[in-house]
């Protein structure tokens, strides 16, 4: 009966707040992508069709080309790279404010990573986006605390953890490694590894690009599905989105877990340690005795402070 407590507070937790929060906020990038395809789409293939011109321009004039012509056109080339053509491009290529698009751009507004290679170029688009801003970064910092917050739940068991042998304990830590180890497989090992091969990187750029974006640095130097050359599936970018909210998630179920892994780890050394003096120096009837109280000198201030540490956290 006690062991089933902590996974029903994890339930009570999922079903009361984490869940209707997430849904709520999948529904706003929802909204997001739709309002920015809406305003952005259309001024984009007007700057598209009207670069297209140009370049036709300027290949039937170019035997005739002067100075004057040519910083035109590298000013019709720079106007186009800010709203988002690519100048290697054509007219038959995606467009940057398709729904998968206005969805991954959605999802670096309200995370803050701000690639900088796409940014709305309507006034109306720019409105938008500082209101949808306002709301949406701090239901992203929302959600992100009510997950970490999820993982206190789901952890519950770790407090109990001195009144069992030593051999639970190390099962406990080595639970907890398994964790991580998978988590950083699946978020920053094998996506690295999906973005090497479509994108043509090599697995060192795309694992510095999985950082430089789960860190929300997001430098823009690279960027997933822009490539005017690759032809990607439409959901490409969405699910690139995706990932990021997910890795965003992991990020903040897991940072906690480092600490406390490595306090773990030191605790069981500990324990050893004095398990070890004990055997040596203890006479034979009072080993038992001697090592309780070692275990308890040892552990008790050690778990004080951590049970401190979450409850200011």
């Amino acid at each position: 009966m006690p062991h089933a407590m902590p996974h029903a507070r994890l339930c009570s937790c999922w079903g009361g707040r984490v869940l209707p929060l997430l849904l709520a906020y999948v529904c706003y990038l929802l909204l997001g992508a739709t309002v920015f395809q809406l305003l952005e789409k259309q001024a984009e293939a007007q700057s598209r069709d009207q670069f297209q011109f140009e370049k036709l321009r300027f290949l039937e004039n170019y035997t005739c080309l002067d100075q004057r012509a040519l910083e035109q056109f590298v000013q019709v080339i720079m106007e186009a790279w800010v709203k988002g053509v690519n100048p290697k491009g054509n007219s038959t290529n995606p467009s940057n404010w398709d729904f998968g698009s206005s969805f991954f751009f959605a999802g670096t507004v309200v995370t803050t990573i701000g690639y900088g290679n796409l940014a709305p170029s309507t006034e109306a688009g720019q409105v938008f986006c500082v209101f949808y801003a306002l709301v949406g970064i701090p239901l992203n910092v929302v959600f992100l605390n009510h997950l970490g917050a999820g993982l206190h739940g789901h952890l519950a068991t770790l407090e109990r953890w001195e009144g069992q042998p030593r051999r639970a304990q190390l099962l406990q830590i080595l639970g907890l490694a398994l964790f991580l180890t998978l988590g950083t497989l699946v978020i920053l090992i094998l996506p690295p590894m999906v973005f090497s091969h479509v994108e043509g990187w090599s697995f060192g750029e795309a694992f510095y690009f999985a950082f430089i974006t789960l860190s929300t640095i997001g430098f823009g130097d690279y960027v997933v599905g822009t490539d005017p050359s690759k032809h990607y599936i439409s959901v490409y970018r969405s699910l690139a989105a995706v990932w990021i909210l997910l890795g965003l998630a992991w990020l903040a179920l897991t940072l906690p877990l480092g600490p406390l892994l490595l306090h773990r780890c030191s605790q069981l050394w500990l324990l050893t340690l004095s398990h070890g003096c004990d055997s040596e120096k203890a006479p034979a009837g009072t080993h038992r005795e001697g090592s309780t109280a070692a275990r308890t000198q040892v552990t008790l201030p050690n778990f004080l402070i951590w049970r401190r540490g979450l409850g200011n956290g």
